[in-house]
């Protein structure tokens, strides 16, 4: 595969697509109904296509002004270790430089290994806050 192979799309994927991305790559399972949702409020997402099928994605949520939360970052993992991990980021990273005031709080939570990747666009622990979350 070449990187020339998958194209970047300023859109998420849909309900079928995103589900099925989160399973391939480990991620927690969501709902149909929580993921149209939770889709919809989506402040700013990509998708990476291969042949018009979706193999990558990342999205934004937030309130718009305060708080912005990168959430769904994800490879099919037969393509993983190829940097596409970082083409979503500097979309991200590029649509977060132009849009989110400076006073804006971006965060994100990092699985594993990914650390290293958001270190590179800034993203460190904090020395002040712990990331907590629970399920209802």
């Amino acid at each position: 595969m070449s990187l020339e192979d998958v194209v970047l799309v300023e859109r998420f994927p849909g309900i079928d697509d995103y589900r099925r991305m989160r399973a391939s790559t480990g991620l927690s399972a969501k709902s149909a109904e929580a993921s149209a949702r939770g889709l919809a409020n989506t402040t700013y997402g990509v998708s990476l296509l291969r042949d018009g099928n979706v193999v990558g994605m990342g999205r934004i949520v937030g309130d718009g002004g305060c708080f912005h939360f990168v959430v769904d970052i994800a490879v099919d993992p037969q393509l993983q270790g190829r940097g596409l991990g970082k083409r979503i980021m500097d979309a991200l990273d590029a649509w977060l430089r132009a849009n989110a005031e400076p006073t804006a709080h971006v965060s994100l939570f990092a699985d594993g290994n990914a650390r290293h990747l958001y270190a590179r666009y800034g993203f460190a622990q904090s020395e002040k806050s712990v990331g907590m979350f629970y399920r209802v």
